[in-house]
């Protein structure tokens, strides 16, 4: 039996997404707002690639004969060109000609060159006949953003199987708060569709950036005293080595920046988050800091209730325009109209602590996971989506989250993993990166307590609690905060009932804020599927007992056979009691055997007891390496057969047989508190472990 998940409403999960949601800042608005798309001639620093002639044999849905994207920095920011011939060579290619132009309008108008039809050496002016229409679509207004950035759509009529459809037009991106520096990521796609493929980047010749190219872009690089671009011909498709680490998936990219390294970058943004934070001599914030002050008197207190404050009274709402996507609102702002961005709330924060004597610092994070191997790319404000609080708190340094739910105190570690900050400072910082260790608390525990006692025709009666931390437990803290407990009951009576629930009479849901995790505990009856061996003997598989085998590490010939192979970090804990039928006797009962082992960087653990009329189970899985090197994935690969991927049964025998050890290492759900700091769900080590007693 598999960890609860109920399937609630559609608009209470999109509620929940806020938690990851943060601020791109990679975007590029400006002052003036353009809301239409221009048509013009291509710019003179763009050189169209020759056409590639479309071979006989040509296949799949189009061929390119030329896909050029190309960019160009200058002192007014950066442009970008995007302009194909395509032979569409099957009737679901024709979705090509739904051409999709997005932009910021504060960035200026996308300009459109030609959208054209090439049939039998004749030349079709689409846009004579047909236009843009502009559309406003805020696609993730629903997770409280607000980005403002527009969609230009042309539908290209009279678009048919053997036409050849051409679409240039160029967009720029320009933004007072990077000043002169810019910064992105060319690349070319694993599975790029056939033809020729090209990419290219132009500066002006008092800005060269600092490039970066991926091992597999250095032979085709053609290098131009201004520029450098790649040209490829029908490319192979390259795909990252089979479940290796995220930074492995950088390949055929190519990386520019004009900052001289992360700590050029944490010095721009300092001043922006300085001023933000400035607050009025009669600022309403001074008096709400003395409350504060007042109302606590250890500095832990006081930032506890100041993160709480931003968190509960200010609401998340990201905020893109008029520079907003780089540039955090004012402090003052903020707290006056009651919601912003994580910036802001990061400002906000940051004001407070100050007005307490409270030192801080804004650190830049990724809330996407995009981290792994950052400190081996340029410096790129834009690999950056989150802001949050880090602040020097008595010996301790503490991590303070305003866009997290009010019951996510400071932290001694984020909630999120991160494995790289970029704390901004007025000196500059570099790239800080944060150590992992195995988990010490699980993820989630899943506890089922069956009592059986009444025999084995009666219903049992039946408990499950699921204790859930981290990020998933906030996320059951938004899901289920907000709901009445008879509807919180109703949903899971629906959902839960048939298979081992028979009913369900109770749904109780809290969050334990000392022990941080979201606690459900459903309590109801239900039948046992005790299987019928024959001559009175019965068996049942106990619910989270087993284990899947883990897969085999292995790569195609063609990908990198040394790269290290990924583990996700998690340690998850299943507990399963069944109190036994009081007429049977322990020597009648037996059961699977416990195991301790190791593949993979992964521990998979299950002890399982008699003792005091009911047998116990404990499963646990940890992941003690987030990587595995290639030799030791080939040693765990024999190991495979071997693995114990039975599920946890337990077995009755009516005639009765040798009782099963008991060491007295295994509890019982209702033996402690679950949600306690230090749990055994792995095994204890040896110098733990009570001695065994030496036979008569």
């Amino acid at each position: 039996m598999t960890t609860i998940r109920p399937n609630i409403r559609e608009g209470i999960l999109k509620l929940i997404q806020f938690l990851l949601s943060a601020v791109s800042i990679a975007a590029s608005p400006a002052a003036a707002q353009v809301a239409e798309v221009k048509n013009g001639p291509v710019p003179d620093w763009v050189v169209r690639s020759d056409l590639l002639p479309v071979p006989d044999d040509a296949a799949g849905l189009v061929f390119l004969r030329r896909q050029d994207i190309l960019v160009h920095l200058n002192d007014d920011g950066q442009f970008q060109y995007t302009g194909s011939r395509i032979k569409i060579l099957h009737q679901n290619g024709l979705q090509i000609g739904n051409v999709a132009i997005r932009w910021n309008p504060a960035a200026g108008a996308p300009l459109v060159h030609a959208v054209k039809i090439y049939r039998q050496g004749e030349a079709i002016d689409v846009l004579k006949k047909a236009s843009f229409e502009i559309l406003r679509r805020e696609d993730q207004l629903e997770t409280g953003m607000l980005t403002g950035l527009l969609t230009a759509i042309l539908h290209v009529p009279d678009l048919r199987v053997g036409d050849e459809i051409e679409v240039e037009f160029t967009t720029s991106t320009r933004d007072p708060n990077l000043g002169q520096n810019d910064a992105g990521v060319m690349l070319i796609g694993p599975t790029p569709p056939q033809g020729r493929v090209r990419i290219g980047l132009s500066w002006s010749q008092n800005q060269p950036p600092h490039i970066k190219m991926s091992p597999d872009m250095t032979t085709s690089a053609r290098k131009g005293e201004h520029s450098v671009e790649f040209l490829f011909d029908n490319p192979k498709p390259l795909m990252p080595p089979k479940d290796a680490p995220a930074r492995y998936q950088w390949q055929r990219t190519v990386e520019y920046s004009d900052f001289a390294d992360w700590a050029a970058v944490s010095r721009h943004f300092w001043p922006l988050y300085v001023k933000a934070g400035e607050i009025a001599g009669r600022s309403p914030l001074k008096a709400e800091a003395r409350r504060v002050m007042a109302a606590n008197v250890t500095p832990l207190d006081r930032a506890k209730a100041a993160l709480k404050l931003v968190q509960q009274d200010v609401r998340y709402i990201f905020v893109g325009l008029n520079g907003g996507n780089l540039k955090p609102a004012p402090a003052d702002e903020t707290w006056q109209r009651r919601f912003g961005d994580c910036k802001a709330k990061t400002v906000l924060l940051l004001a407070l602590l100050s007005e307490m004597g409270i030192e801080g610092e804004a650190v830049l994070a990724s809330n996407t996971g995009a981290d792994d191997g950052l400190d081996e790319r340029l410096p790129n404000p834009g690999l950056f989506d989150h802001v949050l609080v880090r602040a020097r708190i008595g010996d301790a340094t503490y991590y303070l989250d305003g866009t997290l739910p009010p019951v996510a105190p400071p932290s001694v570690e984020p909630v999120v993993p991160y494995k790289w900050l970029l704390p901004l400072s007025a000196r500059g910082e570099a790239l800080q990166g944060l150590g992992w260790v195995p988990a010490k608390q699980p993820d989630e525990i899943t506890l089922y307590e069956i009592d059986a006692r009444a025999g084995f025709a009666q219903p049992a009666k039946i408990t499950s609690t699921t204790i859930t931390r981290g990020i998933d437990g906030l996320r059951n803290y938004a899901l289920y905060s907000g709901l009445v407990p008879s509807e919180l009951e109703g949903i899971f009576r629906q959902q839960m009932t048939g298979d081992l629930w028979q009913s369900v009479d109770n749904v109780q849901w809290r969050y334990d804020e000392k022990a941080r995790a979201s606690v459900l505990k459903i309590t109801g009856s239900g039948t046992i599927d005790w299987q019928d061996d024959g001559d009175g003997a019965k068996s049942y598989a106990l619910p989270g007992g087993g284990f899947s085998p883990p897969e085999r590490r292995a790569r195609p010939a063609d990908q990198d056979k040394d790269a290290p192979y990924s583990n996700k970090p998690e340690f998850n804990c299943r507990v399963t009691t069944i109190r036994l039928p009081v007429e049977t006797r322990s020597r009648q009962w037996s059961f699977k055997k416990s195991y301790d082992t190791r593949l993979f960087g992964r521990n998979y653990y299950r002890a399982i007891e008699l003792r005091e009329g009911a047998i116990r189970m404990v499963r646990g899985s940890r992941v003690e390496k987030q990587e595995i090197d290639a030799a030791s994935a080939q040693q765990d690969n024999a190991g495979i057969a071997r693995f114990d991927n039975s599920m946890a049964w337990i077995f009755y025998d009516p005639a009765g047989q040798e009782p099963p050890p008991n060491n007295g290492q295994v509890p019982a759900t209702y033996d402690l508190d679950w949600t306690a700091d230090q749990v055994p769900c792995l095994a204890a080590p040896a110098a733990d472990r009570p001695k065994e007693k030496a036979a008569p």
